[in-house]
């Protein structure tokens, strides 16, 4: 893979950055937008990106940082999915906890923001503070966002719990957007401030990159990553008055700004030292990129993915029909097409000539993954077994170098597994998936050495591209997560079926 960022460069200068913010303050609220650990997002525009970066830079801080989690409650009582997991949003929040712990880093609490008794957040809250976490609940903020007098009073953030807090940075972070981490920030700096400390604010926010140009396509894949947001990347006007920079930004940043300025200068009594939204990021993710070309090309593949996965979000019901054309025309703006990514059309044509070839009127699922060294190989569903299972076995055979000829999973151990299914479970979908055929193939590996060697090149599918001409079930879709395949589907399902067909 052709590197497109420097890892280490980038964490040697951001974490300098935000020593330097701190240094002007008692204590520094951060907050932090995007991915804190497993940004694939991130990791798959900037070939070289660490997908953890930014939880080993806070580890390299770990003496100076404790973390506050924030989650609405709106969020939790629909049971929000995180999509790259599919996982849902307070799963999300365990796992963040656990992985924080891992990093040595200290969780203070849980945020529960615009809480207003749900049952189902009730529900989760008694099963943190059980476990012996800190939960905290905040209301929705009386005035905002226009009544800054009203904002900042003991009617507005005063009405919040004050959240005690000892390290120099407190990082303020959630499982995804919308989750009240700034009202979060701004409660906790009027507390500080009538306690008598100076405190401030910054924000860590990866993309759009503010010293890359406004219409490059690494900004412009950020847009096709928040189309069910509707965020548009703006120049920073702000900034531009203040400093003759042209600096990119968002629209609700640039948008709230005004009023963001207000509060902090309403809290502090004094002028903030902030022009611009831009100035209030710490940011220095441009600063890592080596080579503009490879980044250009990663951006415009995870466009065309996005585009793809919108789709499939909108034939699922998830989004609006408005959300997926906002992601067709920003493949238009860089004149992109679907065949653009190279595994669709391999996909596309076996499965043409398997419904030519059988001459029924019905979906034949197919899936083409294509190796590092740009073999790409397909797979088709079948009695025994799916495409995507099918696949996954043609990869490992074709880097093992065993012919295709040669099975490696006995009968004897794939037919129990199949009666399993269909007679002791009653399942209607016999044919094995990504799961259960790998789980087969492991316990072949105990007596068969061909299946151990072909066992050992799972790892060696991480990064690899995959397309399926119809929407995958859940279980294939986490395993090729899973394995670090990133998969992309057509907005077709497999049959007619409602309930057996996810």
């Amino acid at each position: 893979m052709k590197l497109g960022f420097d890892a280490k460069k980038y964490l040697e200068e951001q974490s300098k950055y935000i020593l330097e913010r701190v240094n002007n303050y008692d204590k520094l609220y951060l907050e932090f937008g995007g991915k804190l650990l497993f940004d694939l997002h991130a990791k798959r525009i900037l070939p070289g990106f660490d997908e953890n970066a930014k939880i080993k830079l806070l580890h390299k801080l770990k003496e100076k940082v404790e973390v506050i989690i924030c989650v609405y409650a709106g969020d939790i009582e629909r049971n929000k999915i995180r999509g790259d997991f599919g996982i849902t949003y307070d799963m999300e929040v365990l796992r963040l906890i656990d992985d924080l712990r891992a990093y040595e880093l200290h969780v203070n609490s849980v945020v529960i923001t615009r809480y207003d008794n749900q049952p189902a957040v009730t529900v989760f809250m008694n099963k943190l503070e059980r476990r012996g976490i800190k939960v905290y609940t905040h209301s929705a903020t009386k005035g905002y966002p226009t009544d800054v007098d009203t904002i900042v009073s003991d009617e507005g953030y005063g009405k919040n719990p004050y959240i005690e807090t000892t390290k120099p940075i407190v990082v303020v972070t959630a499982p995804g957007p919308g989750s009240g981490k700034l009202a979060t920030c701004l409660s906790q700096m009027y507390h500080e401030h009538k306690l008598g400390r100076v405190v401030g604010y910054s924000k860590f926010e990866t993309f759009p990159v503010w010293n890359v140009p406004l219409k490059h396509p690494l900004n412009i894949a950020y847009e096709a990553a928040t189309v069910d947001l509707k965020d548009v990347n703006m120049i920073d006007s702000f900034h531009f008055d203040a400093y003759n920079e042209i600096a990119v930004n968002y629209n609700r940043d640039i948008e709230t700004f005004p009023v963001l300025k207000r509060i902090i200068e309403k809290i502090t009594g004094e002028e903030s030292i902030y022009k611009s939204p831009t100035d209030m990021g710490v940011n220095r993710v441009g600063f890592g990129i080596i080579d503009d070309e490879v980044v250009k090309e990663a951006s415009r593949q995870e466009i065309i993915r996005r585009y793809f996965n919108t789709g499939c979000e909108y034939k699922k019901g998830y989004v609006d029909l408005d959300t997926f054309n906002r992601s067709r025309l920003i493949m238009e703006e860089l004149n992109l097409k679907a065949e653009d990514r190279k595994v669709v059309m391999p996909a596309r044509e076996r499965a043409a000539k398997l419904k030519e070839q059988f001459c029924k009127n019905e979906q034949y699922p197919v899936v083409a993954l294509e190796l590092h060294d740009g073999t790409i190989l397909t797979g088709k569903s079948s009695d025994t077994m799916d495409a995507a299972a099918a696949v996954i076995l043609n990869a490992i055979k074709r880097l093992a170098n065993i012919s295709d000829k040669i099975h490696l999973i006995s009968p004897v151990i794939l037919e129990p597994i199949i009666n399993l299914k269909s007679k002791t479970f009653g399942s209607k979908i016999t044919s094995l998936n990504c799961e259960e055929i790998l789980i087969a193939l492991s316990i072949s590996a105990a007596t068969n050495p061909t299946a151990k060697v072909a066992m050992e090149k799972l790892s060696m599918l991480k990064g690899c591209q995959a397309h399926s001409t119809t929407i995958l079930n859940t279980n294939d879709e986490q395993t090729f997560r899973k394995l670090g395949i990133d998969v992309t589907c057509e907005a077709e399902y497999s049959s007619d079926s409602l309930y057996y067909n996810n």
